[in-house]
């Protein structure tokens, strides 16, 4: 499993948008990926799931992907977060 930890910049915080985006980053990769806020767990994939934890600006958050691609997955999903959150 790799792992990452990621500070939300956008005072917005993680909404509609950029949450739309994220979700089809994630399905670009076969393994499972999910996003942490304290200790709630949602499945990123599921916009519904994501957009449930109500992440906003400020909040850090914590990603991880099991499975095939696992480190492909965590890397382009830290830049993706980096270039747009």
């Amino acid at each position: 499993m790799q792992s990452f930890t990621f500070t939300i910049t956008d005072p917005e915080g993680f909404h509609a948008r950029p949450a739309g985006m994220f979700v089809k980053e994630v399905k670009k990769y076969p393994c499972k990926v999910t996003i942490r806020k304290d200790n709630r767990v949602a499945d990123a994939s599921k916009m519904f799931e994501l957009m449930g934890l109500g992440i906003k600006g400020g909040e850090t958050v914590t990603i991880a992907a099991e499975g095939e691609q696992e480190a492909e997955a965590a890397a382009a999903l830290q830049e993706f977060l980096k270039a747009n959150l």
